[in-house]
């Protein structure tokens, strides 16, 4: 039995990047799953895995109602938005799934090896800065069809991994240096500066 869905589409900052927002909800509150390769949405994603095989798919990010999709330069938006978005409305409506598993969260170094990216020890700033971020940061960066993950502190540098259209978007280093940055610093004077760790 097909399901009702709606789905429409919402430019982001990056212009490489959109968002397509469904009527439901495709993961938990909080949950979001990033692939930029289709052998690293097998297993966990049937959707993502799926829309690798459309040759203008570079990256999909998964998250609570949205998929934002990264595409190739080679193609404007104006060509390729209407198959997508009737590609993932017909994938939901139809009740295939959109993630099976959860991936890991250490992210692996995009040269290919497994090595994870650096290790943070624990800090006393932790559960703060990771309070602020949720409370101020989150709801806009995913409102952009983003997210932004908190990775570590580490003599007054704040280190985040930005995912979906948030990654090698344009305006991520003012939204970095300008808005995250100012409000951790006003919170907490010990932090000095905020860095992306994908930058």
């Amino acid at each position: 039995m097909k399901i009702p869905v709606t789905i429409y589409t919402e430019v982001t900052p990056n212009p490489s990047t959109m968002k397509f927002v469904a009527n439901k909800h495709l993961l938990g509150a909080g949950d979001s799953a990033e692939f930029n390769s289709q052998s690293e949405a097998k297993g966990y994603s049937p959707l993502a895995a799926e829309l690798f095989n459309l040759p203008f798919v570079k990256g999909v990010f998964i998250a609570s109602n949205f998929i934002t999709i990264t595409k190739t330069d080679n193609l404007s938006w104006d060509f390729i938005t209407m198959e997508l978005r009737e590609f993932i409305r017909e994938w939901i409506s139809n009740g295939n799934e959109v993630l099976i598993a959860m991936p890991s969260k250490i992210a692996v170094v995009e040269d290919g090896s497994n090595e994870p990216k650096k290790v943070y020890a624990a800090s006393e700033y932790d559960d703060a800065i990771s309070d602020l971020l949720d409370q101020y940061v989150r709801p806009a960066v995913a409102g952009d069809g983003g997210a932004i993950d908190f990775r570590g502190y580490k003599d007054g540098v704040v280190t985040v991994l930005l995912r979906g259209s948030c990654a090698g978007c344009p305006s991520s280093t003012a939204t970095l240096k300008g808005g995250i940055e100012s409000l951790l610093k006003e919170h907490l004077p010990d932090v000095k500066e905020v860095v992306a760790e994908n930058e």
